[in-house]
């Protein structure tokens, strides 16, 4: 019988696994269910399309190695905050330290521009540019589960957040939301930061810290680096891919790092969000960039499979989404055999969220078996 685990906020697992908001999460059940029901203790599951990692942590937190490849450096941090948490009084420390030296930042503050000054009152204001500045996150593991913390309550609803409203998993524009503040009359929160973030951090470990399997996510882009990283930790452990467990980005859908900008701003990004120019970090509007990412990826993980392997996929109904990345399974898988089930919604998908109207709304599920 397969063990059916669902994410609580009353053990350390389920307590850790909701690090953080980001757009096109999955489900938190859902990738604990796939990892009971198509691997086994010991083997390896792999996501190079890893987001903020909920299939690489559903594997390490039940006996799996996981390994994820992430581009957005957002979502790595969250990856590794929760795979890899350091301390409890470490974080404290650090988060005091940080506190302290804020009015080294008040004349950088006051040089912001309108935005921050109706998103963040001026003291936590000075406290983010002083955990701008001087949290190492790259290659501090303090320092980024303290990042990682921070990040989760840079914005969203009013006095649960360090900003002014706003959305929790999406970063509105500036003048869109200076507007809004304004329309309203509706000036941000005085918040202590260090009082706030101390409660909150004293919350996420109250429970522990869960227990994981030697597990990874590697920042960068798949198609550069997903061969080199997947054949590295297969010999580090002595196993070969048993899950490619994964949900590409849709075509067309969103820009994840447009649509985060104020988060990335913190980890040391522009004042303003900007469309980024680097390849397979825009929105894919080009189908033919579209299909070359499929393809790459879908031909490394011919390479790294094991002999009896599963690959599962979650994608877009929407049919060019859907049949390029059916197609392309077919073509590098064509000796598996192929079951696609349409995904439970419980909620708005992304899709939905951003304005579709297909007459084909939500996900589907494409599993391929040897």
């Amino acid at each position: 019988m397969i063990k059916k685990y669902k994410p609580s906020l009353s053990d350390p697992i389920g307590r850790w696994a909701a690090i953080g908001p980001y757009y096109a999460m999955f489900p938190l059940e859902f990738p604990f269910k796939v990892i009971e029901k198509y691997s086994k203790p010991g083997e390896l599951v792999i996501d190079p399309f890893a987001g903020r990692a909920s299939s690489i942590y559903a594997a390490a937190t039940n006996e799996r190695h996981g390994l994820g490849i992430e581009i957005n450096p957002l979502g790595w941090v969250y990856a590794q905050t929760k795979l890899n948490p350091a301390a409890q009084h470490l974080v404290e420390y650090r988060l005091l330290e940080i506190s302290k030296s804020i009015s080294d930042y008040k004349t950088e503050a006051e040089s912001l521009n309108e935005f921050y000054h109706w998103c963040f009152s001026d003291t936590v204001l000075t406290f983010l540019l002083s955990a701008r500045e001087n949290l190492r996150w790259k290659t501090s593991k303090t320092d980024r589960t303290l990042m990682g913390l921070l990040l989760i309550y840079l914005h969203g609803k009013y006095n649960q957040a360090l900003s002014n409203q706003m959305r929790h998993a999406k970063s509105m524009s500036q003048q869109y939301s200076i507007n809004w503040w304004k329309n309203r009359g509706m000036q941000p929160p005085e918040i202590n930061p260090y009082d706030f973030m101390l409660s909150r951090i004293k919350w996420r470990y109250a429970k522990g810290t869960p227990k994981i399997k030697y597990s990874d996510v590697k920042l960068g882009d798949s198609t550069l680096i997903f061969e080199k990283q997947a054949k590295r930790f297969s010999e580090k452990i002595s196993r070969h891919c048993s899950l490619l467990f994964t949900s590409p980005p849709y075509y067309g859908i969103t820009h994840y790092h447009k649509d985060q900008w104020l988060r990335l701003w913190l980890l040391g990004g522009k004042e303003t969000a900007l469309w980024s120019s680097e390849k397979h970090k825009g929105r894919f509007d080009s189908k033919t960039e579209y299909r070359e990412l499929l393809d790459n990826v879908f031909g490394t993980a011919e390479t790294i499979m094991d002999k009896e392997a599963t690959i599962y996929i979650r994608t877009d109904t929407r049919d060019f989404t859907y049949t390029t990345t059916r197609d392309l399974l077919k073509e590098h898988f064509p000796k598996w055999k192929m079951r696609t089930f349409q995904a439970p919604v419980s909620g708005k998908t992304q899709t939905g969220i951003l304005g579709n109207r297909s007459s084909k709304p939500g996900e589907i599920d494409i599993v391929l078996t040897k």
